[in-house]
């Protein structure tokens, strides 16, 4: 038998309890997570001195997140195969036993990490699309929000993996054939259902709306404030999060006959 089939073969029996459905569940959860961590963040302006560098060359943003990180290693959060870390170089050893998690993934998913374009997507096109003009002051509690935003994207997108192994599982000849050509384009269309991705933006802006609502006393009638624009949480999702999730399914499929 081919080392590819004892692999599959392998991740079948340890990993039973992952199927679509469970897939499913755990990407509208983790829907609640980001729109919440959005709404957090928004309650800040842009506060643009947080992004700036400090006198030894890093920014503000960078060693705030580092530190967290190396904190969090600490404690074992990035042994669970869903916790990517934007800086995994150096990080600390854990402190406590690690926690032993069902082999589901391939064991070449570790290789598959796209924080860096995360980072950029975040800072880059999605901060300015939900926080105002403006300087507060509140650079610890506004990095603290970020932190919590590009945890909960990462996690969102880096869970293409699981996306991507069951599919995979499914339909193993199919994704195969174009895994051994190599075939990029051909891989990402098996992965995109556009009915599904509209689906999940109508979701999530409607989402939007009842967990931002500006909640008064009095009954007002006409517009209603939001929190956080949910047009802006359905054109994140459309435009960046869901793209992002399909290129980690790509890249991990790439690898899952290694």
């Amino acid at each position: 038998m081919a080392a590819s089939e004892n692999s599959s073969r392998d991740l079948g029996e340890f990993s039973k309890q992952i199927n679509l459905d469970s897939v499913r569940d755990a990407l509208i959860r983790q829907e609640d997570s980001i729109i919440f961590s959005l709404i957090e963040r928004a309650q800040h302006p842009y506060n643009a001195p947080a992004y700036g560098n400090l006198a030894y060359g890093t920014s503000l943003v960078e060693f705030f997140v580092k530190e967290a990180e190396a904190l969090h290693a600490k404690a074992g959060r990035y042994h669970n195969p869903e916790e990517v870390p934007f800086f995994p170089e150096d990080l600390p050893l854990s402190l406590i036993p690690p926690y032993i998690f069902p082999p589901v993934l391939h064991p070449a998913a570790s290789s598959v990490n796209i924080s860096k374009k995360i980072w950029d997507v975040y800072f880059k096109e999605l901060l300015p699309l939900f926080t105002s003009n403006g300087d507060d002051g509140k650079y610890a509690p506004t990095l603290a929000s970020d932190l919590i935003c590009l945890q909960a994207l990462s996690r969102r997108i880096h869970y293409g993996k699981f996306v991507a192994e069951v599919k995979f599982r499914d339909a193993p000849q199919d994704y195969s054939t174009h895994i051994h050509t190599k075939d990029k384009d051909a891989l990402m269309k098996m992965l995109t259902f556009e009915r599904v991705e509209e689906m999940v933006k109508k979701r999530v802006e409607k989402k939007a709306k009842v967990f931002g609502q500006q909640v008064t006393i009095e009954d007002k009638c006409g517009e209603v404030d939001y929190k956080v624009d949910p047009s802006v949480v359905s054109h994140m999702y459309g435009e960046w999060i869901m793209p992002l999730t399909k290129l980690v399914e790509v890249e991990y499929l790439l690898r899952r006959l290694d």
